[in-house]
């Protein structure tokens, strides 16, 4: 469902997927080619929400803002793994956050970065670019190689497949 909040409503591209099952709420802007699917939830009801082209927001994961103070800012060609929790951070672009993530208020994950899965990444960390963070609460566990970097642009092309056939259905 797609629906607006206090006269904001999202602004969603044709080129975009969103499953008749996802919640995209509010004052939320998806780049073109990016895809939101099954349960997702993205709530601009309380802080903006931007999503860059050809992401991808999987299934029963979601972002939300904190009021008045953080935002959810997502670049382009970001990965946000199965049952993610992104709330109020920036995740800049080309990036993988694996499943069951979770990204707190304030934190910053870097360009070309992998947050593994289930990584708890605290309120107000800073990820460098193209780094791997794994852990409760998570750590760098090492600089990514450019094999690393073409691994994650897979996963979001592969999303981008998934996009146009079920925009196609």
């Amino acid at each position: 469902m797609v629906r607006g909040y206090q006269g904001k409503i999202p602004k969603i591209p044709s080129s975009c997927y969103v499953d008749v099952s996802a919640q995209v709420i509010g004052d939320v802007v998806l780049g073109e080619n990016s895809s939101v699917w099954m349960n997702a939830v993205i709530r601009g009801d309380v802080h903006a929400i931007r999503i860059g082209a050809n992401s991808n927001v999987q299934d029963c994961s979601v972002l939300h803002g904190m009021r008045y103070k953080h935002p959810v800012e997502v670049g382009d060609f970001v990965t946000i793994g199965h049952n993610v929790t992104v709330h109020g951070c920036t995740i800049e672009d080309v990036c993988l956050i694996g499943m069951g993530a979770v990204i707190l208020n304030g934190a910053r994950i870097g360009a070309g970065s992998i947050i593994a899965a289930g990584a708890l990444v605290p309120e107000g960390t800073i990820v460098p670019p193209r780094t791997l963070w794994a852990g409760l609460p998570a750590k760098q566990r090492r600089t990514l190689s450019d094999a690393d970097h073409e691994m994650i642009l897979m996963y979001a092309r592969n999303y981008l497949d998934y996009t146009r056939a079920y925009l196609a259905e």
